[in-house]
């Protein structure tokens, strides 16, 4: 007889201590969705490290959903003609656009604040 051969449970449902970890938290910071952009401050910042030189504009704090942070990233990189990508909760547009980005933010209701030189 093998060694090997262990008794495993199951349910109907699996294993739901992987279903309980593997579920990201439907809202950002544990808030019951995204807030309205009256309620928020963007914070604008400019990187260039450890991408060759290139220059991206970020935009940090936002309480918005995975999706909301999408669609706002893709307003944003219509405006700036350029490109971008939402990373980690941070929305990366291509290029020093942070001007341009701070008017449109501000139309849409947000405050902002401009940070770096």
């Amino acid at each position: 007889m093998p060694k090997n051969n262990r008794t495993v449970w199951s349910s109907e449902d699996g294993d739901q201590r992987k279903k309980n970890s593997l579920t990201p938290s439907p809202s950002p910071k544990g808030r019951g969705g995204s807030l309205p952009p009256q309620q928020q401050t963007a914070y604008l910042h400019r990187e260039s490290g450890g991408r060759g030189g290139k220059v991206v504009s970020i935009v940090k704090n936002l309480a918005l959903t995975e999706d909301d942070l999408k669609t706002l990233a893709k307003k944003l990189k219509q405006e700036c003609g350029t490109g971008g990508t939402v990373k980690d909760g941070v929305i990366e547009i291509q290029g020093e656009h942070r001007q341009r980005m701070a008017e449109v933010l501000t139309k849409l209701g947000y405050k902002v604040k401009i940070a770096g030189g």
